[in-house]
């Protein structure tokens, strides 16, 4: 009998978790979605490339809302049971209040185990993956992202303006200014020109102009009556280095191997492309490691709801400080990462502080519930 009621509560929290998470991730998604739509817009990719990457973040988001969805479904749940007395048949059937608590606290550790997949490989892999797919994806809306009378930084070291676009897609008054190394440019003004392409490479083929190219030593120039400028050897503004959230975490275990081999030094990178500081890789192995385990802190916060104020009246006040609570825990467990690189103390501290909440968490849970056992 027991084993059917707790296979009940579980079924409900699960249930709640799962509508619930998936509600509050597509309304985020959606969100997301709008404001990365300059991936179209502003960096001339794909509809489809566009599709894939956001698609791609939706790990992360899950991830994200996994502890305050969490959260709500034990609140949620337990005052439902509260509520319609379905709590009673807990109590009726001879189950202590301390073994409906560790109930909740094996569940949460169940949920640890998920967050900890979820942060230590498939985010990593799945932020990794679409920010590849996404630099590595051609520019698909080339014309678009070219306007009459306005000065359009289209791709990476590359401005165009042009005067006027003529209904056959053909340009007039063409201005090209190309950034080649350091302070050396290159300047291409033409009469007139089109794009062309092939094998979807698009390429400017200029009429009646001259090239000026502008170095050190001095400026040179160079007319011509048609020329044909390669813009597919250009890179576009999509980001090409990784970020550290974006970094395997095997590849950060490395990169923190290294730097203990160099003696901390605070300064130095772990790879030229990356630039991850020693600080950066702590913070991040800190989230994806220890931030997972504040989960079981919070189903202990929830299963204080079954230990009633001795004032009913007082009980509302009650649960909206559990609530409160809570979600203070959960904004604390997103930006406890911060104070980790202040010193070895503080590294320390901020390792053993949720392992140390739970620990006397659940004591006071252990006293309280003794001592309402007595009065049952």
């Amino acid at each position: 009998m027991n084993k059917l009621i707790f296979r009940k509560l579980y079924l409900d929290i699960l249930s709640f978790f799962l509508l619930s998470s998936l509600a509050i991730t597509l309304i985020v998604w959606v969100i997301q979605g709008v404001n990365l739509l300059d991936i179209v817009s502003e960096q001339g990719h794909a509809i489809k490339v566009y599709l894939i990457y956001s698609f791609l973040n939706i790990p992360k988001i899950f991830s994200k809302l996994l502890t305050f969805t969490f959260f709500l479904s034990l609140f949620v749940i337990i005052v439902r049971y509260e509520e319609n007395n379905e709590i009673l048949v807990f109590w009726t059937n001879g189950i202590k209040k301390i073994t409906f608590i560790n109930f909740i606290g094996k569940l949460s550790i169940f949920f640890v185990f998920i967050q900890l997949i979820l942060k230590l490989i498939i985010v990593p892999y799945t932020q990794n993956l679409g920010q590849e797919y996404l630099k590595n994806s051609s520019i698909d809306f080339f014309p678009n992202l070219i306007k009459e009378k306005e000065f359009s930084n289209v791709m990476r070291n590359l401005t165009i303006f042009v005067e006027e676009i003529d209904k056959d897609n053909f340009y007039k008054g063409i201005y090209i200014k190309e950034k080649l190394e350091d302070d050396d440019y290159k300047i291409i003004i033409a009469n007139k020109g089109e794009l062309i392409t092939e094998n979807s490479k698009y390429s400017f083929k200029l009429l009646d102009g001259k090239i000026t190219n502008i170095n050190k030593t001095g400026n040179f120039n160079l007319g011509f009556k048609e020329t044909l400028y390669d813009i597919s050897k250009l890179n576009s503004k999509t980001r090409k280095i990784k970020e550290v959230d974006e970094t395997k975490t095997s590849e950060l275990i490395f990169c923190l191997e290294k730097f203990i081999d160099e003696r901390k030094k605070l300064n130095i990178k772990c790879e030229a492309e990356n630039a991850f500081l020693l600080k950066d890789i702590y913070e991040e192995l800190f989230k994806r490691a220890v931030s997972p385990i504040y989960l079981i802190l919070l189903s202990l916060i929830s299963s204080l709801l079954i230990i009633k104020p001795k004032n009913n009246f007082f009980l509302n006040y009650y649960k909206f400080l559990l609530f409160f609570f809570g979600f203070l825990i959960i904004v604390f467990s997103e930006i406890s990462y911060k104070f980790i690189n202040f010193s070895i103390y503080y590294e320390i501290f901020f390792l053993v502080l949720p392992l140390l909440s739970i620990f006397l968490f659940y004591v006071y849970i252990m006293l309280k519930t003794n001592f309402k056992i007595k009065y049952l």
